[in-house]
């Protein structure tokens, strides 16, 4: 899960649980911060009027600080997790929704150069199309975490931009809600991305992503295309591992995959160019992947390897194919965050780059697990086991 399109969740977790002390502070210092924030709206346009529209009555929420204390969904099996994202309920409305709106998929598509069925699947797991409405006040959320300094100055900024929107007509006062982190609309974009990325694709004059389904679709396409899609590649597909395969053996072409012996699970042909990572979301006893640059598109929109999946086996499930037919583990072990974290910093000291501390397990990563279960004498399929952590002196559930 991400703040809309941008921070990730167990980024600004791993601040709010050290210490929330500017919500303790006194009405006065959060007057002083609206003062302080009048200064630099006036310097963006922002009119007196909005600027008092917008924060009439609000008061920094504590609800915003217990909602982001909460556990995020890292450390549930892969296979349960993708089961409650891609459910039979979700593919049937997504289907008929994929039906209803054939012609806007394929205008869109035409223009951004995503297929359809990628921009239903991010849809319906972002709001569930449409149904899911965020009741928190996103001026109220965003002031909360402004005024608390979590990550400055990156929700202040985001307030900013909340104000440009209002003071654009973007959206009414009354209907400016969303996420408890800001996050709006159906595509649940932070003010940052509604800015860079809402399109007014219904032809009302504004980019309307709250309710306009045209919009919504447009803006998650124009999205992914300026985030690099690459329009006709797979994000990816399931394979069937050779035996004897050289497990430390992690990206190639196509061609090189074949090449290894490696065959789709589903019998299809391989793309005839590109390239692809060999990626083992529960290890080498669950089902193994090789994914595109694609997959790291979907990745972009939020960062994380369990919803990139979610989003490619869903939109496989809304054009008719079926499931993964390999089983997950029973027995999966998925890091938690703090899991995660730990094995990052570890990792930094054994002398290997990080390009994050907050969870996030990339490719680069990946092959660097590898060549630790290498030493340790382990299968390297990259997948940070509870053994791996155990080896390398991270404390694991």
């Amino acid at each position: 899960m991400t703040f809309g399109r941008g921070l990730p969740v167990f980024a600004v977790l791993a601040l709010l649980l050290a210490c929330s002390p500017a919500l303790c502070a006194s009405a006065e210092s959060f007057g002083a911060f609206i003062a302080a924030l009048r200064g630099d709206a006036a310097a963006r346009g922002i009119s007196r009027a909005t600027f008092d529209t917008a924060f009439a009555g609000v008061t920094p929420d504590p609800a915003v600080i217990a909602a982001m204390r909460a556990e995020p969904e890292y450390g549930k099996p892969m296979g349960a997790y993708l089961a409650s994202l891609v459910s039979p309920a979700r593919i049937a409305i997504g289907q008929r929704k994929s039906a209803q709106w054939n012609d806007t998929l394929h205008a869109v598509d035409a223009k951004f150069g995503v297929e359809g069925s990628i921009l239903v699947s991010i849809w319906g797991i972002e709001s569930s199309f449409g149904e899911a409405r965020d009741p928190w006040d996103v001026f109220r959320s965003l002031a909360t975490l402004a005024y608390a300094r979590f990550q400055a100055p990156y929700f202040r900024d985001e307030l900013l931009g909340a104000l440009t929107i209002l003071q654009r007509g973007g959206i009414a006062r009354r209907q400016f809600v969303g996420s408890w982190a800001g996050a709006m609309g159906q595509p649940q974009f932070l003010p940052s991305s509604y800015l860079k990325y809402a399109v007014d694709f219904g032809g009302t004059g504004r980019p309307d992503i709250w309710s306009n389904v045209p919009d919504v679709l447009a803006s998650i396409a124009n999205y992914l295309h300026k985030a690099g899609w690459q329009h006709g590649m797979p994000w990816g597909f399931a394979v069937n591992v050779p035996q004897g395969f050289d497990y430390q053996m992690s990206k190639a072409s196509f061609r090189d995959w074949a090449g290894k012996g490696f065959r789709r699970a589903d019998g299809a042909a391989f793309p005839g160019s590109g390239d692809a990572i060999l990626f083992f979301p529960s290890g080498v006893s669950g089902p193994a992947f090789l994914v595109t640059d694609n997959f790291i598109v979907i990745k972009s929109f939020n960062n994380s390897d369990a919803y990139a999946l979610a989003v490619g086996e869903l939109s496989e499930r809304l054009r008719g194919f079926p499931p993964v037919r390999a089983v997950w583990p029973a027995n999966d072990f998925q890091p938690s965050r703090g899991e995660r974290m730990a094995l990052q910093r570890r990792l930094a000291q054994l002398g290997f780059k990080v390009n994050d501390f907050q969870g996030h397990i990339d490719f680069a990563l990946r092959d660097d697990i590898r060549q630790m279960q290498r030493r340790f004498g382990m299968i390297p399929d990259g997948y940070p086991s509870r053994a791996l952590l155990s080896r390398i002196g991270v404390a694991a559930r």
